[in-house]
């Protein structure tokens, strides 16, 4: 049986609360614009100041994902992408920075493949974890038994919406950290990123003590400042997925990602 890597995500936003600041975890489809470009541009975000890193499983109906997330889920599906490549997108981003990397994917591939032998190849390829937005606590025991036996987080995602009763359920069947969406909504760069994340973060405290993330919306390196100040750790996907998108090639992409990144991982530790 391989090993994961979530002793190395618990370290490392235990290493980010011990430096009294948020970690910083960044997102990219795997396959966009490319494998190859995917897996540099992943590495890109580590090492510019990303903590950590997901890597989004593509999907042809991502429902939690606005239109920036979906363009670049339809590049790379329309360029072939699979579950293998995106494996490998893991595998190859860790083993260049050394830093923790988890899949972000709907349920439905992950089933369709087989819970045991995602969690084994995941594990293998040195991955941390999987975050599961649309899997049911309720329906997610066979996952968390062969994500255990892998040595993988299952990083389950909250909303405003949900009351505490079910917090304290996702919580406390959750491992890794516990992904906070910060509105109602789809993922997207926000004007605002306040009040309800604030309240949220508190409400998931009350109940748990593993370290809450905050996502959906974060883009600007004041908003990354603000959610800061209240959660353990701040994601940006749509807004390093955007610039990509924006670029006239790759290296150039890059290039704006790795400046992004920087200015991010400063405002998290202001």
């Amino acid at each position: 049986m391989s090993s994961g890597n979530i002793a190395l995500l618990e370290q490392t936003l235990a290493r980010a609360k011990a430096e009294n600041r948020a970690a910083l975890v960044g997102y990219l489809p795997a396959g966009f614009p490319t494998v190859d470009g995917g897996i540099a541009a992943c590495t890109a975000l580590l090492e510019s100041g990303c903590d950590i890193v997901e890597v989004g499983l593509p999907h042809s109906d991502p429902v939690m994902d606005g239109p920036v997330i979906q363009t670049a889920d339809t590049i790379a599906l329309q360029g072939g992408v699979r579950i293998a490549d995106v494996i490998r997108t893991v595998r190859e981003a860790h083993a260049a920075t050394g830093k923790p990397v988890l899949i972000m994917t709907y349920w439905n591939p992950v089933d369709r493949y087989g819970a045991e032998r995602f969690a084994e190849e995941l594990a293998a390829a040195g991955g941390a974890g999987c975050i599961l937005p649309d899997l049911p606590v309720e329906e997610s025991d066979g996952w968390r038994k062969a994500a255990e036996r892998a040595g993988l987080a299952t990083v389950f995602v909250v909303a405003p919406s949900s009351r505490d009763a079910r917090l304290a359920r996702i919580t406390e069947a959750g491992s890794g950290f516990v992904y906070a969406a910060s509105l109602m909504g789809v993922t997207g760069t926000r004007e605002s990123v306040g009040a309800e994340a604030r309240e949220l973060v508190s409400r998931v405290r009350s109940g748990a003590d593993l370290p809450v993330c905050v996502g959906l919306g974060v883009s600007t390196p004041a908003q990354a400042a603000e959610v800061a100040t209240f959660a353990d750790g701040v994601i940006v996907g749509s807004a390093f997925v955007k610039r990509l998108l924006a670029a006239d090639d790759l290296q150039s992409g890059l290039a704006d990602v790795r400046e992004l990144a920087t200015a991010l991982a400063e405002s998290v530790r202001r």
